[in-house]
């Protein structure tokens, strides 16, 4: 059995070495449970070893199915290993098993416009508010999959402190046309 004061005050000490050999033991033990590997994939994190924490996340998950930080913190690994199928998965699992999680449906919502998997993506990024971020995604995926966008393009310029995000959503869509005039260069041209 772990010592859990122990643990915790080597890991409020930031003693990232103690803690690993601590949690490192207990995984070693019969019976060792999920809550076990998913600390010690944080712990590998804090420590700079975030490259080995997927294998404790994975064993997280794989230990309990409904562990939805442990599938969250799984998804963002994933991100960092670049295999952004694996990262939907789990930020599909962690969005379905803590559906109030905005942080998993705005991750689910990013991995899904990196795939292009335009009306995915439409899906999570509806489950959350009116931020920025979420009013470029939902342009960009309207964009992309031919829709009408000028009502999404009023509202995103219509707000000053939006405008910088709108700008890089209205330029960076595959589909149509730049929506920009740009004014002559001073020299180039009739002013």
């Amino acid at each position: 059995m772990m010592d859990m004061t122990a643990l915790q005050a080597r890991i409020a000490a930031q003693d990232w070495a103690g803690a690993e050999r601590m949690l490192r033991r207990a995984a070693k033990s019969k019976g060792a449970g999920a809550q076990v590997f998913y600390n010690l994939g944080k712990v590998l994190q804090a420590a700079g070893k975030g490259a080995q924490s997927g294998a404790w996340f994975k064993k997280a998950v794989a230990a309990d199915q409904g562990y939805a930080i442990a599938w969250f913190e799984l998804g963002r690994w994933a991100i960092d290993a670049d295999d952004l199928t694996l990262a939907e998965r789990c930020f599909d699992k962690a969005a379905m098993l803590a559906p109030d999680d905005a942080d998993a449906w705005r991750n689910l919502g990013r991995v899904r416009l990196r795939l292009g998997n335009w009306a995915a993506a439409r899906t999570a990024w509806d489950r959350l508010g009116e931020d920025a971020e979420v009013l470029t995604a939902r342009y960009r995926i309207a964009a992309e999959l031919g829709e009408d966008t000028a009502a999404l393009q009023a509202t995103l310029l219509a707000q000053a402190e939006m405008r910088p995000e709108a700008m890089k959503a209205l330029v960076r869509v595959a589909k149509g046309s730049v929506p920009l005039r740009f004014p002559p260069l001073a020299g180039t041209g009739p002013q």
